[in-house]
């Protein structure tokens, strides 16, 4: 399913934790990347900042700006969030404010990147984390290279009028872009007006709608036992379904034959991911 990008307006609607829900639910090999420019939070939050030593996407983006070497560098810097299967794994996101210049002229590269994992031996698929639009320089780049892009909302009247702002935003930008139509939908979070309602409303459709979970949501912010028969892991475990059949539509509706194919990434076959958990 390529790259599949979470993103809200402003503010904390769950974009990280639905994103993190996701890909402890998911059923096909999965990279979670944290490509917030504000910063990740999964190692010091859900890791509990279990890992020695510096690890993620801003060691990616100085080693590239030095050496191009992300390639070579990329599966040494990712986190396995069920040791040891390689299944699930994390790019963690910058912790060093100053990170944040290195990765800012890279996120084409990294998109590029994260689109040719579909295409690797084996195959990933990816969740990226963009975080929240508005900020000083949001991963543009990641969100049109995305087959999918999920922006996040809560379901009350001042998260609903900035998402409203956010989807104007970015239906601009993706015309300009060419990015293919269909690509845009909401993911509502927690209780609220009706997900009818909420699409009549700002004229997108809803793909999903993930429940007010405090419990859970605590354990996927500040660490714990993630029990997958809760609320929010049930919810999130059928997101793959939807967006699956999204996709399916989309690919029946457009064909693009002689289309470029981004280039296949290989996984090393030797272990090399660190287990956190």
């Amino acid at each position: 399913m390529a790259v599949i990008a979470l993103v809200s307006a402003k503010g904390s609607p769950g974009v990280t934790t639905s994103a993190l829900a996701a890909a402890l639910s998911w059923h096909r090999r999965l990279v979670l990347a944290e490509c917030d420019p504000a910063g990740g939070s999964i190692m010091a939050g859900y890791l509990g900042g279990a890992l020695d030593g510096p690890r993620g996407i801003g060691e990616l983006a100085v080693g590239e700006l030095r050496d191009g070497n992300l390639d070579s560098a990329f599966w040494s810097q990712l986190v396995d969030l069920d040791a040891p299967r390689r299944e699930r794994l994390l790019l963690p996101g910058v912790v060093d404010p100053a990170q944040a210049g290195s990765v800012t002229p890279l996120w084409q590269r990294f998109a590029d990147f994260f689109t040719g994992l579909e295409k690797g031996v084996p195959p990933y698929d990816v969740l990226a984390d963009c975080g929240r639009l508005q900020v000083a320089a949001p991963p543009w780049p990641v969100l049109r290279a995305a087959a999918v892009v999920l922006l996040v909302t809560r379901a009350h009247l001042p998260d609903l009028s900035a998402t409203r702002s956010a989807v104007r935003a970015i239906e601009r930008d993706f015309t300009e872009h060419r990015v293919p139509p269909g690509t845009l939908r909401l993911l509502v979070v927690g209780e609220g007006h009706g997900t009818s309602e909420i699409s009549r409303a700002l004229r997108l459709p809803v793909i999903a709608r993930l429940p007010h979970d405090p419990r859970t949501a605590a354990v996927l912010s500040f660490g714990g036992t993630v029990r997958s028969g809760r609320p929010l892991m049930r919810a999130a475990g059928g997101l793959e379904v939807p967006i699956r059949a999204l996709l399916e539509r989309r690919q029946a509706r457009l064909a693009w034959p002689g289309a470029a194919q981004p280039p296949a990434v290989t996984a090393p076959t030797a272990p090399g991911v660190s287990g956190a958990v």
